[in-house]
């Protein structure tokens, strides 16, 4: 009976003193986390995108509450919940947002099967990353998109797909968030994030071939051969050339058009602009057809 009684106090001697020790532990190596963490946590959409810079929503959640203590939220968005996530992020930090303003991705590549024939097979790993290790692909273009579909794996929004007619990936605008994966995805750069625009009217450069106007031209009948036109078409210094590439600041550009009917090669593009309205002369030439057939029916 005595041995029992023994082992009983050494072992709730052992347990007193070891709850002594993890308390003093707990206390003394505690880590102190800002409650703020969860809450900004749980507003975020929790898409784990990697759009905002951050690695997840948790790093996002850190960096925003890091910000707030500095008295600043600029340079910050998640581009999956946008402005309206970000008005609730500010409204808990108690802090203000600026206006950003959203942005969708776009190709800036027309190279389609019609005007980059291909001149090789390529029988490797079906994927961008692996084909731009091997060369310039299957076309004369080093520079262009290679239609694999690395961009798609990337996508966690089905906002893009391979278009089987042109070879080339379309972005769905209602899907994209601009998260900036298909971005980064790409090893050749093609896709790029840009203002979305009012109504969704864009204008931008198709192409991103560096090469000399014939050289690039001989690759791809619609690639910008860095003419210069469309640069002194534009009367807001929103154009740049460099390394034989035209290229549209988003942030100057008044979205004129101008440059689009300058271009020879049609590698400038406006997106979801209306149809242009018939100039004068053209109407008049379309009444003048119109009329002799209008007195034949008379006759």
């Amino acid at each position: 009976m005595n041995f029992i009684l023994i082992a009983v106090i050494v072992l709730g001697s052992i347990a007193l003193v070891s709850s002594v020790i993890l308390y003093v532990c707990s206390k003394k190596f505690a880590v102190h986390e800002d409650p703020r963490l969860a809450q900004v946590t749980a507003v975020l959409p929790g898409a784990n995108c990697g759009g905002c810079g951050y690695p997840g929503c948790g790093g996002m959640a850190a960096a925003l509450v890091k910000a707030a203590d500095g008295g600043s939220l600029d340079g910050l968005m998640c581009p999956v919940g946008g402005a309206a996530v970000m008005e609730q992020v500010a409204d808990l930090l108690g802090m203000a947002v600026a206006n950003t303003e959203p942005q969708v991705a776009v190709v800036r590549c027309n190279g389609t099967c019609e005007m980059r024939p291909r001149i090789a097979r390529y029988d490797g790993l079906r994927t961008c990353t692996a084909m731009n290790a091997c060369g310039a692909g299957e076309t004369g273009c080093g520079y262009g998109c290679l239609g694999c579909g690395d961009c798609v794996n990337a996508c966690a929004f089905g906002a893009i797909a391979i278009n089987p007619e042109t070879g080339l990936p379309e972005v769905d605008e209602e899907k994209c968030t601009g998260c900036g994966a298909c971005a980064k995805a790409c090893p050749r750069h093609v896709i790029e994030l840009r203002k979305k625009g009012l109504k969704g009217r864009r204008v931008y450069v198709r192409c991103v071939n560096k090469d000399k106007g014939a050289a690039a031209m001989k690759a791809c009948k619609s690639a910008c051969i860095g003419c210069g036109k469309c640069q002194k078409e534009c009367k807001f210094d929103a154009i740049t050339i460099e390394n034989n590439l035209s290229y549209i600041d988003f942030n100057k550009c008044r979205m004129c058009r101008k440059c689009v009917d300058a271009c020879p090669t049609h590698a400038i593009v406006a997106v979801n602009f209306p149809a242009p309205k018939p100039r004068p002369a053209e109407a008049k030439a379309e009444n003048t057809n119109v009329e002799p057939k209008q007195e034949e029916a008379k006759a």
